[in-house]
């Protein structure tokens, strides 16, 4: 397939129009659909394991499906987005992830069921990579700050619709009528994804390689691998306060199930809206890294009260939860537009797939490592013990100015050329 070419001077959005906002939105609403897709199969586990006899080991499995298929195949849809553009691999994806979704609705026995989870899952990675290139592409770099924190709230609000749907859509019609409404929802947006979306325009091919291909940024700097080693670490606290949060609060704290759920619930909202504040920060100091780097100290200073507050009431613990929540998450959207930005335009899609891909492989570590960890020790040495995860990922986070290793140019002067190309 041939490289597509540039959009047209006439689509570039003018500075100050609101068509990059609306194809931020699009984008968010595409991966947001997605992540009720993702998200849905967890809702269904007290349908499969308490009404239908399902074991939970078996019922786990099937709600793990589709982020195994976001995975496997994250670092595909970055490269093909590499190729052949934002617009039709965003579209494409939610298009080919309401057919899992009636594949899901139709399958005759758990195996099958849990076989489309695992292509929807595939097919919803589409949007993962391409969403942030089109904030990348089409944001001036003094707004992209505040654009890829906005984005980053797509996960919390995929999660939050299907908690609040999923569970009685089953109750009533079972995983049949639950599935309607990630069918319904990717349905919608891959066509308004196909509607809205442009392609954001590139610059002319530059710094090629003797076959005529872009220069890989693996090969002339450490600073991508750097950035995604930190953010592997960096999934370490976040994953540790999403996972086991709830049930210390109940089982260490004594706080009953529904108080500690609208604790989680007031977390995930709070956590979202730090994302945007932190995209704005980084915005105002014109830099991803050193906020990334205040982020990292941060949260190592937070999962250490959080362990200290188990002397504290209980009230004062859910407040710590609801901090460290806020805090370790917001390094996402920093990370994910620092490697937007540092990859170029012909390479951030397979940057972004790969940078997603190591915080998913770390996370899938999270949970047994740290319920091991907490067995052995108790919540509040786990949580201690967790917050050396942050402080390992400040080193490894590259400074601006730096002679990164293996480079020939610095760090400084690749932001520099970066943004010079992908100026609007």
């Amino acid at each position: 397939m041939a490289p597509r070419r540039p959009a047209h001077p006439a689509s570039m959005p003018r500075t100050g129009s609101l068509r990059p906002w609306l194809m931020l939105a699009t984008a968010v609403l595409a991966q947001a659909a997605g992540t009720v897709f993702q998200s849905a199969p967890a809702f269904l586990i007290p349908l499969l394991h308490t009404q239908r006899g399902v074991p939970l080991a078996q019922a786990g499995l099937l709600a793990s499906a589709p982020t195994l298929g976001l995975v496997i195949t994250l670092v595909a849809w970055g490269a093909l987005t590499d190729r052949v553009g934002e617009r039709w691999v965003i579209a494409g994806g939610m298009a080919l992830t309401a057919l899992a979704a009636i594949g899901a609705m139709t399958a005759s026995g758990y195996l099958g069921l849990g076989g489309f989870l695992l292509l929807g899952g595939a097919a919803s990675a589409s949007t993962n990579a391409a969403s942030g290139r089109v904030v990348v592409g089409w944001f001036r770099k003094e707004q992209r700050g505040l654009a890829m924190g906005i984005r980053q709230m797509c996960q919390p609000l995929g999660v939050a619709v299907a908690a609040i749907a999923v569970p009685p859509l089953a109750a009533s019609g079972g995983v049949s009528a639950a599935m309607v409404l990630p069918l319904v929802l990717t349905a919608s947006l891959a066509v308004l994804s196909a509607v809205v979306i442009v392609d954001p325009p590139r610059p002319k091919r530059s710094g090629a390689d003797a076959g005529g291909r872009p220069a890989n940024p693996y090969r002339r700097s450490a600073t991508l691998v750097r950035i995604h080693l930190a953010s592997a670490l960096l999934v370490v606290p976040q994953f540790t306060v999403s996972i086991f949060g709830l049930v210390w609060l109940t089982a260490d704290r004594g706080m009953t199930a529904t108080a500690a759920g609208i604790v989680v619930g007031v977390s995930q909202f709070v956590g979202a809206l730090g994302r945007v504040a932190i995209g704005v920060l980084s915005d105002r100091v014109g830099s991803r890294l050193r906020p990334l780097r205040w982020v990292a100290w941060t949260a190592a200073a937070v999962m250490v009260v959080l362990a200290a507050s188990e002397l504290a009431p209980a009230w004062a613990g859910a407040a710590a939860l609801i901090v460290a929540a806020t805090i370790t998450v917001a390094d996402n959207g920093l990370a994910y537009t620092a490697v937007a930005e540092l990859a170029g335009p012909f390479w951030s899609g397979r940057a972004l797939g790969t940078q997603n891909t190591g915080q998913f492989l770390a996370a899938s570590i999270v949970g047994p490592a740290v319920g091991g960890l907490i067995t052995l020790v108790g919540y509040p040495f786990a949580f201690a013990m967790v917050a050396l995860a942050p402080v390992a990922a400040v080193p490894l986070v590259p400074r601006e100015g730096e002679e990164p290793h293996h480079s020939g140019r610095s760090f400084r002067r690749q932001k520099r050329e970066y943004a010079t190309e992908t100026a609007t």
